[in-house]
């Protein structure tokens, strides 16, 4: 027999096959090294920007704006929620108090994620905006932010709080023009490839482009 998926699924869906298998591996090393583990999901951002270019490429499936979303959970809610809980027990260990709310902001905003997510799937995954601010920015944003040393854990809370609340909030945010996407791209590996000063100059400057983005996106990039 052959496996089920033969022939029903496609090279788009191989690419965010992967990014799933890459938030698992992030979720992982959040254990071992949170600097490593926000590599990982960045990584794991960038596979989910080339699926799209890969389906446009050679086309979609069917199955294909499901299997994004599911990788999707893994690789830009779970790891992202368990890399904010792993620096809270780091550094607030003994509290059970400050700990335990930090799990709750964490689980909220997995689960933020993950009905922002079904929304997209159901909603918006074939148009060119979406509502409410996508699972790979706020991922991207608390990784970069990491990267750049900002592991203050009231920080880290308080931005995970931010961002679940805004991938449920109704604010309109146009897709990246295929330049731009490009552009922090580049920056994205330069900050994952890099080490020392150096990538923490990329990982700024990732920081600075996901955060324009959050901030004027909705606005001002609809030309």
């Amino acid at each position: 027999m052959r496996p089920r998926f033969v022939g029903r699924l496609g090279p788009a869906d191989v690419v965010t096959a992967g990014n799933a298998a890459l938030g698992f591996v992030a979720a992982v090393l959040t254990a071992v090294d949170v600097r490593l583990a926000a590599k990982v999901i960045l990584l794991a951002a960038m596979a989910d920007g080339l699926d799209g270019v890969v389906a446009r490429r050679y086309g979609g499936t069917d199955a294909g704006p499901y299997l994004d979303s599911l990788a999707d959970v893994a690789s830009f809610g779970v790891a992202p929620a368990l890399l904010v809980v792993t620096v809270v027990r780091e550094m607030w260990g003994f509290d059970r108090l400050r700990v335990g709310a930090g799990v709750a902001v964490a689980a909220l905003f997995v689960a933020a994620a993950v009905v922002r997510l079904a929304l997209y799937t159901a909603y918006d995954s074939g148009s060119d905006e979406t509502v409410g601010v996508p699972t790979t920015l706020a991922a991207t944003i608390l990784s970069a932010g990491v990267l750049v040393g900002f592991v203050e854990p009231m920080l880290l809370v308080a931005l995970s709080a931010i961002m679940a609340a805004l991938m449920l909030s109704d604010v309109t945010y146009p897709d990246l023009h295929a330049q731009d996407a490009l552009v922090m791209g580049v920056v994205q590996g330069l900050a994952i490839l890099c080490s020392g000063t150096l990538g923490e100059g990329f990982s700024f400057g990732l920081l600075f482009l996901a955060l324009g983005y959050l901030f004027l996106g909705p606005r001002f990039y609809w030309g």
